[in-house]
């Protein structure tokens, strides 16, 4: 035990390689440090980027399901109508705001960059940042519950049943979206 307990010391208490590089090494080379090209693709495009998980798998659709399962949840053309505006209005909205995550990532990466930053500063570029991330996951989520509004109860079940969640149902028994009552 004792051997053990020394062993777990020394490779606890030795540094790490000089030979191990980063696994940030590559980004470096970025325009905006802390932001893929990918990532700062997604948020130009307007797209969900996992942040509305919340709705989906409880239960609450997303348009762009919607739109691709259309025929077999038997969508009627008001209803994918609707459904296409919903979409087009959700992305305007994330795209704008994406926009606005990558100025102010790049503006933080420039302070960071010649050395001007201060905790002020930082305080206030990174709560800027994280309220308009907020923003884009609340612009995601509240499209969830405005497609469950275009939608019935059995074309809400269709699509669960369609994407692979849980049989069809939510498994509560509180209000379905859409307001319908699920039991």
């Amino acid at each position: 035990m004792r051997r053990t307990l020394m062993a777990l010391a020394l490779l606890v208490a030795s540094p790490a390689s000089a030979d191990t590089p980063s696994p940030y090494a590559g980004m470096t080379d970025r325009p905006i440090r802390a932001l893929s090209a990918e990532q700062q693709a997604d948020l130009l495009a307007g797209r969900g980027m996992g942040l509305a998980l919340a709705a989906e798998l409880n239960g609450w659709p997303g348009p762009a399901h919607v739109i691709e399962l259309a025929g077999a949840m038997q969508l009627t053309p008001a209803q994918l109508a609707a459904t296409q505006h919903l979409m087009a209005e959700m992305q305007a909205a994330a795209r704008a705001l994406g926009a606005r995550v990558i100025e102010e990532e790049r503006a933080l990466d420039t302070t960071f960059r010649n050395r001007s930053v201060t905790p002020a500063d930082l305080s206030a570029r990174t709560s800027r940042i994280a309220a308009l991330q907020g923003e884009i996951r609340a612009v995601h989520l509240r499209t969830h519950l405005a497609q469950a509004a275009i939608l019935n109860a059995e074309q809400i079940a269709a699509y669960s049943r369609l994407r692979g969640y849980a049989g069809g149902t939510p498994r509560h028994g509180g209000p379905m979206p859409g307001g319908h009552r699920h039991h």
